[in-house]
């Protein structure tokens, strides 16, 4: 069983947006907008926001895909974090991060939905956080097979807001929330 965290210091984790993974995301301009919306209200109250990079054969480190979107910026002294698997926690320093700050809440919020986000929200309850998704704050694409099926953006992210609704995990707490309601305070 995962250590539960005691306390209630919380962290915004802004998780990949970046231009060529934000290029084909589902409604990506109001998304942006609603991560730029939670990360004023994290900095107004004082809440520390960390940024995660992924790194990959099409996200090149350092190229203008790898940016994160010109909308949204780390302000001076705001930690990144560059990361090579979907979880945000596999071979990083965020476990480390995190420590340093004393967090046992993780306010989530990015892309892509069924990726990054999925991998990133189970890791943070499987090592004993609690979580809040920010369910209109995280996109991915529509996912096309060779048979012709899709599975539409809008129902990925659907899936996973209810999904983080409906997990139960012993001592720790997961939810979701519109960015108009999260509130760091």
């Amino acid at each position: 069983m995962a250590a539960i965290r005691e306390g209630n210091k919380q962290v915004l984790l802004v998780v990949d947006v970046q231009v060529g993974v934000m290029r084909n995301a589902w409604d990506a301009p109001r998304i942006i907008g609603n991560i730029g919306t939670a990360v004023a209200k994290a900095r107004k109250q004082g809440v520390p926001v960390i940024w995660v990079q992924h790194t990959d054969d099409e996200l090149a480190f350092g190229t203008p895909d790898w940016q994160l979107v010109p909308e949204l910026a780390a302000a001076e002294g705001e930690i990144r974090i560059d990361k090579q698997f979907n979880s945000s926690f596999e071979q990083t320093s965020l476990e480390e991060t995190l420590a340093q700050f004393g967090v046992t809440r993780i306010v989530l919020a990015g892309a892509a939905t069924n990726w990054c986000i999925r991998a990133t929200a189970y890791g943070a309850l499987d090592r004993g956080y609690d979580l809040t998704l920010i369910k209109d704050a995280h996109t991915t694409g529509t996912m096309a097979f060779e048979d012709g099926s899709k599975i539409e953006a809008a129902d990925i992210i659907r899936e996973l807001n209810i999904a983080m609704t409906w997990l139960s995990y012993p001592g720790r707490t997961n939810s979701t929330a519109s960015v108009e309601d999260i509130e760091f305070a």
